[in-house]
């Protein structure tokens, strides 16, 4: 009988178990959320790389933001074939032409010759040509700024200046030409295709055209003219 009354004390009536396991849910509000990027809920889960992509994006972001701080061509100092620091600044007002030039490519007579009668058509109007040495193409370019200034001078008569030998691709690409193929993107991308591609520039520094490798100097020259005005 103890146990009995023991037991009853403790005893829940059935209808109440029933009726919080079977009784319908009461009604609720639903509440909306903001949709999350499924990349988001990637990048939660992976939580350990987070601090090395953003640091990765962060120095990619002040990379560009270094470069597009260069607002025209007039911003770079480069050094010549003699290894002295130029201030591009010298050439405002000048209209520019720059060539990635080497001396064992199959268009290099023919540019290298029209380059110097353009020159010398244009130089006492405001032309300028910049010829940047550059051996990334087929290794075209394999001597040191004295072979390649002696070739130039004596071989094509080349008055114009002709500076520093140069990569124009890749991650070791000299500042200037960045900056160049950002102002200009070529038809199958931004990179440099061959040896001699060129670069128009009026006045002020900026980049008005870009021709392929193929594009001889004087087709351009209707184009110098407009810009020398």
């Amino acid at each position: 009988m103890l146990f009995r009354r023991y037991l009853s004390t403790f005893a829940v009536p059935a209808s109440v178990l029933l009726g919080k396991r079977f009784s319908p849910a009461p009604k609720q509000t639903l509440l909306s959320f903001p949709q999350v990027s499924p990349v988001y809920l990637v990048s939660q889960s992976i939580q350990t790389e987070f601090p090395r992509s953003l640091v990765g994006s962060l120095r990619f972001d002040r990379t560009m933001a270094a470069q597009s701080s260069k607002g025209s061509i007039h911003d770079f100092t480069v050094k010549d074939a003699r290894g002295n620091e130029v201030d591009l600044s010298i050439y405002k007002g000048k209209v520019l032409l720059i060539v990635n030039v080497a001396s064992q490519c199959g268009l290099t007579n023919s540019n290298y010759t029209e380059l110097s009668q353009l020159y010398e058509k244009y130089k006492d109007q405001g032309l300028e040509i910049l010829a940047f040495p550059c051996n990334q193409f087929g290794g075209q370019e394999p001597g040191n700024n004295e072979q390649i200034l002696e070739f130039a001078c004596t071989r094509f008569k080349a008055e114009y200046p002709i500076f520093d030998k140069v990569d124009v691709n890749g991650q070791s690409a000299a500042p200037i030409y960045k900056f160049l193929k950002s102002s200009k993107g070529g038809l199958l991308g931004d990179d440099i295709k061959w040896n001699f591609s060129k670069f128009l520039v009026d006045k002020d520094g900026h980049v008005v055209d870009r021709y392929a490798p193929t594009t001889s100097p004087l087709s351009i020259e209707k184009d110098i003219k407009k810009l020398l005005g």
